[in-house]
């Protein structure tokens, strides 16, 4: 029987393994730790790209003489460089790697930060936002899909609440970093024309997790699932076999795993290339370069299952709920620092008196103001820092913080509810929050009701990730979740274009759009395919 059984265990240990047992054989400790430490700047880079301007609304109001529409467009502009790269960084990280375009993606989105950082007109700052977008949608969509392919099913979802965790603290830190700088004196001229303020300075220090992450990443592997994919299976073994290094400090040589499964035996990529293991590795592998127009012939081919059944259902149902989750979170999220900025100042004028301090009458008293600080402006004018009240920084920085406590308890009931229940419940109540804004009386509320709203829209939306990965196969997987978040971010730029124009029309508008789409994602959560039924391929 002890014959047998080893003769058992001999042959499951030499049979080819797919990623699973692979991933699951490597085990979980150090890599993964420095893994999710190279994320956390990353992730940072990618909100603070689509958040920043929320921030400097208030402040620069004057210094780029803004108007409510052109608040709406700094803070929608990122969204359309996103939407319009969408499909070409899902196709490249689907082709090239995702290694390549998170190092030179966000290297290229430091150098977008620092130029908008640069800038002295509101043209010129729109433009490098709609750059910065542009360039960071490519590494900021792939670095979810590059982690999860990093993870075996054990971790994977609890890996995706640790990423919400840091984007809360990124959301977090930018309030601070805000408090931090903004008071400050650091005004002045260079070169007798260049201004440079207070919120220049900001946007410059949110540049460097773009610098930072894209220099760290340098030194991870490429995705051994993508490389698996490529056919490129002896590069993806000695990948899993780093990854057992770290995690349980023995030699490469005692890694279990000898041969992985053949995920693509025939490479159209590379035609003459080789597939082997790492016992049968050639010296000098023969590559054959494709030309431009084989390699968009064979995006072109790869693409075919996505406009077919099944996944061309699931596309259209993801794309439909991203945007709709993404319009109402986004509006909210970047408007909050304008609204707490004029709620600050709305209740200290009327310190006292008798005056209503609904939201409504906040917002109407806001808009008569940024119209008349238009309608008045001068170089003189602008002299004099703006004074935004301490509440403003203070409120956002509970907003985040509660963000962050949301996703520890989230983190803890994900495999009890499963990340389908999650996600609708979280969506229900996200569309009851939005829509009690209306009803909102005083600072206070609004402070509590929007931290809800943020709080479990955020966690829902990492949920709707969560579903998405074992929906679709790893050859369009990168290329699925671009297009979704492309069909998200087209949400968030409607969200905040349709913002402003709302606000002037009347006060319930805006919080009834928000409300309503996320009832609408919410309905359509409930006739999601069950992640049970699928399979992560």
């Amino acid at each position: 029987m002890d014959v047998v059984k080893n003769n058992d265990d001999k042959k499951d240990k030499n049979e080819p393994a797919d990623f699973e047992k692979a991933i699951d054989a490597a085990g979980f400790g150090l890599f993964n730790i420095i893994l999710l430490l190279a994320a956390i700047p990353a992730t940072f880079a990618s909100v603070f790209e689509t958040t920043t301007m929320s921030y400097i609304l208030p402040i620069a109001e004057c210094d780029l003489k803004l108007t409510l529409i052109n608040k709406g467009v700094l803070n929608a502009m990122t969204y359309g460089g996103m939407i319009v790269s969408a499909l070409v960084w899902g196709y490249l990280a689907d082709t090239l790697g995702r290694k390549k375009i998170l190092v030179f993606g966000y290297l290229a989105d430091a150098i977008c930060v620092y130029c908008s950082a640069m800038s002295q007109t509101f043209e010129m700052l729109a433009v490098f936002k709609f750059l910065g977008g542009f360039i960071v949608n490519g590494p900021g969509t792939v670095l979810f899909t590059y982690i999860t392919e990093l993870h075996g099913n054990k971790h994977r979802s609890r890996v995706l609440m640790i990423l919400g965790i840091v984007t809360s603290t990124a959301t977090l830190v930018l309030p601070c970093l805000s408090w931090a700088i903004f008071p400050r004196d650091w005004d002045f001229v260079l070169f007798n024309s260049f201004n440079v303020h207070t919120w220049q300075i900001f946007l410059a220090v949110c540049g460097l997790p773009s610098l930072i992450s894209g220099l760290l990443i340098t030194i991870l592997p490429e995705s051994p699932k993508f490389l698996m994919s490529q056919g490129r299976n002896a590069e993806a073994l000695r990948v899993f076999q780093k990854m057992y290094r770290f995690n349980t400090r023995k030699p490469k040589s005692t890694y279990p795993i000898t041969e992985l499964v053949e995920e693509a035996p025939s490479r159209y990529t590379n035609a003459n290339e080789v597939i082997y293991t790492i016992e049968n590795k050639p010296k000098k592998p023969v590559r054959e370069h494709r030309t431009a127009m084989q390699a968009l012939r064979e995006g072109l081919q790869q693409m075919k299952p996505m406009f077919r059944k099944p996944l061309l259902g699931h596309s259209i149902h993801v794309y439909t709920m991203q945007f709709c989750i993404l319009l109402g979170l986004n509006t909210i999220r970047l408007w909050l620092p304008q609204l707490f900025a004029s709620i600050a100042e709305y209740e200290t004028l009327n310190v006292g008196t008798n005056s209503s301090s609904n939201l409504c009458t906040i917002l109407e008293y806001s808009v008569n103001k940024t119209t008349a600080t238009v309608e008045t402006y001068t170089h003189s004018s602008c002299e004099s820092k703006a004074n935004v009240s301490m509440d403003m920084y203070t409120n956002n920085i509970i907003v985040a913080t509660s963000s962050i406590v949301g996703y520890f308890f989230a983190s803890g009931i994900v495999k009890l509810l499963g990340p389908k229940r999650m996600l609708t419940y979280g969506l229900f109540i996200s569309g009851t929050c939005g829509m009690s804004l209306y009803w909102s009386s005083s600072g206070l509320t609004t402070l509590i009701i929007s931290s809800f709203f943020i709080t479990v829209s955020s966690i829902s939306t990492s949920s709707l990730l969560g579903v998405v990965v074992t929906l679709f196969p790893t050859s369009l997987r990168a290329l699925i979740v671009a297009s979704a978040m492309m069909f998200g971010r087209l949400g968030a730029l409607s969200g905040n274009m349709l913002f402003p124009v709302f606000i002037e029309i009347g006060c319930i508008p805006p919080f009834l759009m928000v409300g309503f789409v996320m009832f609408c994602a919410a309905a359509l959560s409930c006739i999601l395919p069950s992640p049970k039924k699928t399979t992560f391929t």
